[in-house]
């Protein structure tokens, strides 16, 4: 019989994605601080979200004065691959975790708590997975909040040099995938591409609309090209289509 996992050892398993999150997030609290966001509101943005790749993206259209609207559409396909993680987390749940404790569980879904529930040999739990998703949760809030604090006191210069740190971990993140996986670096050429031919025969679109755009059609036509081939007897394992653990996405 499977070892049943408790609140402990999810606490365990937790604490090294923590200590990678601090790294990401206190650059997400120098480029929010930076850009005129108070520390106490980009610290709850990282409290209520624990996504960087949708919360980047969103203070970033916040910054360029985008409409709610076009806000909302960018995160929301940026954060779509978390509806997929769900699903595939939902098959391993025990017979015990009801709709309310499933809810709960919804917001601490990130790449890397998916990775390490998606690999147990036990059955998820409610206590396991809040105490897989508790160390990385505080912080990412916590480093959100010292990048704050800190750009408060650094000279402008400085200031003005750590903004680049965001696009450092961007290529950081897509690169190692990249090399991996001839499809994810087609997809990553295609929404180059596209972002800058839209940048330029359609200047008048703003950012959010040109990277759903561009993001949207790389993605369809990659899928295309690399179909993933499933079915039920089909045991193949299709993580190196899954985005890489170290930083939330």
């Amino acid at each position: 019989m499977d070892k049943k996992l408790t609140y402990l050892d999810g606490l365990k398993q937790g604490l090294p994605i923590c200590f990678a999150y601090i790294a990401v997030s206190f650059t997400f609290g120098l480029v929010a601080t930076r850009n005129g966001i108070p520390v106490w509101l980009a610290t709850l943005i990282s409290a209520t979200n624990l996504t960087s790749a949708g919360q980047f993206a969103g203070v970033e259209l916040i910054i360029a004065a985008a409409g709610y609207f076009e806000i909302a559409l960018a995160v929301f396909v940026i954060n779509i691959r978390y509806s997929l993680m769900s699903l595939s987390l939902s098959q391993q749940l025990s017979d015990d975790v009801g709709v309310f404790k499933r809810l709960i569980m919804s917001l601490f879904i990130t790449d890397e708590i998916f990775a390490i529930a998606s690999t147990t040999k036990s059955r998820l739990n409610f206590p396991y997975f809040l105490g897989l998703a508790t160390t990385p949760y505080f912080g990412w809030a916590f480093g959100t909040l010292l990048g704050g604090l800190i750009n408060n006191v650094l000279p402008e210069r400085l200031q003005s040099a750590m903004g680049i740190a965001l696009y450092c971990m961007f290529i950081a993140i897509i690169i190692p995938p990249a090399k991996k996986s001839k499809p994810i670096l087609l997809c990553i050429s295609l929404g180059a591409i596209f972002s800058c031919l839209i940048a330029f025969g359609i200047p008048n679109l703003s950012m959010g609309f040109s990277v759903i755009i561009a993001s949207c059609l790389a993605a369809a036509l990659t899928a295309i090209l690399f179909p993933v081939k499933t079915n039920e007897n089909d045991n193949t394992d299709n993580t190196n289509f899954l985005p890489p653990t170290g930083g939330v996405l």
